[in-house]
């Protein structure tokens, strides 16, 4: 008999534990664990996933492997644009759901998959971004999410699995942590409220370092190239930084925003590299683009990351502003400077062939070889001009 060959999102945590074994408790069924690995898993702790899904029931474990393409196909875009939600989160999670997705397809479609099973409950943003680009991508494949449908309460699927002779201790961590490639958010019950901040053992990094320290990023049109001199790929540069800032501890915050349901959300988050990133490259930017590429690009930017947010990478509208964004960083070169203390990180200068600060033609305050007094008094005239008109109608009145 022909089995249904079925592809489960897996992680190892409860809900997808639960699938896992409901699915391949079913003879019909031929189930193929997958973990899309964007930079949170350790080879360690692939093993163990790995050693849980087996040990659940299923056929074959998968564990794909997809940082570069999650830097290729989304944070050098969410860099190019300076991308922070609310200006504050650098999209650390959601920002990987679009590229796990779009893999775990392409893995189900490989082997002739006849359903794609992730553990999403019915509250959150994740069922809305899976379930849609699975839809876009394979509209053949059936979606199941036995979480969702069932309503199944967290005590439900631990007496469930228990009743199954599974003894994990499914202890229920005091702060959910979801590490990837471009940051770590952090859950609580501080979190569910709206006056709390978290306590500093929430937090995956603790401060060791205290020293200050000086750092350089050298970008290349708009992309890490070099650590303190030191060339290598942006994945591996990111997560370099990673382990110095977060020395310092630095990168810590809680962000409020809008869900793509309607309701409000708050999470914490740590992203030293992704803030210093953004940070230096932006400062890069102030001294290479004009300031209509900035102003332009900081709109195109915003709808860039609510779409990314919001499950929306593959709408054509998100190549055209990869467009745009790709093309304002063909000037975008140079090397930052910056210093590292605990707790925070400030920004010192800049040096790019690039800088229209250097420009010869004029200095602010200073200097200037492009016009005299009288062209300064013409076009000050001519710029309150309207404000002039305004004013005079004003009085009249």
């Amino acid at each position: 008999m022909k089995k249904n060959k079925i592809v489960i999102a897996y992680s190892g945590g409860l809900d997808t534990s639960y699938c896992a074994h409901l699915m391949a408790s079913k003879p019909e069924n031929e189930v193929h664990a997958v973990t899309v690995n964007t930079g949170g898993f350790s080879a360690e702790e692939v093993a163990d996933i790995e050693e849980k899904a087996l040990a659940f029931g299923v056929d074959t474990y998968t564990c794909l492997q997809a940082e570069e393409i999650l830097y290729n196909d989304v944070i050098r875009y969410l860099i190019y644009g300076n991308v922070l939600r609310n200006n504050t989160y650098p999209l650390s999670v959601s920002a990987e759901r679009a590229t796990q997705a779009i893999e775990l397809v392409k893995f189900a479609q490989s082997i002739g998959a006849n359903a794609i099973v992730h553990g999403s409950t019915g509250a959150g943003n994740d069922q809305v971004r899976f379930d849609l680009m699975f839809q876009v991508l394979a509209p053949e494949i059936e979606i199941i999410t036995p979480i969702r449908d069932q309503k199944l309460a967290r005590e439900e699927e631990i007496e469930y699995l228990k009743s199954h002779g599974y003894a994990y201790s499914w202890e229920k961590a005091k702060y959910s942590i979801n590490k990837g490639l471009w940051g770590t958010s952090v859950g609580g019950a501080e979190t569910l409220t709206s006056s709390k901040g978290l306590p500093e053992e929430a937090f995956v990094s603790q401060l060791s370092r205290t020293e200050s320290q000086d750092l350089s990023l050298t970008f290349e049109k708009g992309e890490l190239v070099a650590l303190n001199g030191k060339k290598g790929s942006a994945v591996a540069l990111i997560k370099e930084l990673e382990a110095i800032a977060s020395a310092y501890a630095i990168g810590r915050d809680i962000h409020v925003g809008d869900t793509i349901l309607g309701i409000k959300g708050r999470v914490g988050f740590e992203a030293p590299s992704a803030l210093i990133i953004l940070k230096a490259h932006e400062l890069l930017e102030k001294h290479t683009l004009t300031k209509w590429q900035q102003f332009h690009k900081q709109q195109l930017a915003q709808w860039y990351g609510m779409l990314l947010h919001e499950g929306q990478l593959l709408d054509p509208s998100m190549r055209n502003i990869e467009a745009y964004l790709r093309d304002s960083q063909e000037q975008v070169s140079g090397e930052v400077y910056l210093k590292l203390h605990p707790y925070r990180f400030e920004l010192q200068g800049i040096d790019s062939p690039y800088d229209l600060m250097q420009s010869k033609v004029a200095i602010y305050g200073e200097t200037n070889a492009a016009w005299d007094a009288n062209d300064a008094k013409g076009f000050i005239k001519l710029y309150g001009m309207g404000i002039k008109l305004a004013q005079n109608v004003k009085r009249d009145d």
